[in-house]
């Protein structure tokens, strides 16, 4: 099989309409971590029959981000994943912040979700291990803004380098994480009203 590329940055409109729903976000995700998925055993994450995944699956290949692999026994070809991490990046119009905006709702909904599912499950060995939630305010300025970002990307890649659903330590627990990092007021100058 192709290597997988590093990271797919979406723009084109079109296709971050395509991505803003729910069931084809949780097929990326699963695809970029390393799984190979039959229509079938997808149809099974996303909670929708095989047809319908079939049709996501499809509109993901489109736009690059799913394509189909050999199959082993010659009958339902299976899906993977083209990258390992996707960027979507806004482009001018409506439709493209529209279609963003969708996506960040769609991603922070699953985000609550893994968090409530953690906190639901109750006591758990590796507890002192995870921090549920951490959220605070910083003063930076744009190039520690940038520093910040940087760091913790790097960061982050030094535990995705070589790890997917098919091949990470034995000992290694899948993880969810979200990283934001949002101004809460205007640049410095700016008359606009802190938010």
């Amino acid at each position: 099989m192709p290597r997988r590329r590093s990271t797919i940055t979406l723009t084109d409109p079109r296709a971050l309409r395509a991505l803003a729903h729910p069931a084809r976000q949780r097929l990326v995700s699963e695809l970029f971590s390393g799984r190979v998925l039959t229509a079938t055993e997808a149809a099974a994450l996303v909670e929708l029959t095989p047809s319908a995944v079939s049709h996501h699956l499809r509109a993901l290949e489109r736009w690059g981000l799913a394509k189909r692999t050999d199959s082993q026994d010659g009958r339902e070809r299976p899906w993977t994943g083209t990258a390992r991490s996707l960027s979507i990046e806004s482009s001018e119009g409506a439709g493209s912040a529209a279609a963003i905006s969708s996506i960040l709702a769609i991603e922070m909904r699953a985000a609550e979700r893994d968090l409530e599912r953690f906190r639901a499950a109750g006591p758990d060995p590796w507890e002192s291990a995870y921090r549920a939630l951490s959220r605070g305010r910083l003063w930076l300025t744009q190039d520690e803004a940038r520093e910040l970002s940087e760091t913790l990307e790097a960061k982050i890649a030094e535990y995705t380098k070589g790890r997917s659903a098919t091949r990470h330590p034995r000992e290694s627990r899948r993880t969810s994480f979200t990283w934001s990092l949002v101004p809460v007021e205007p640049p410095p100058g700016d008359d606009t009203q802190a938010l």
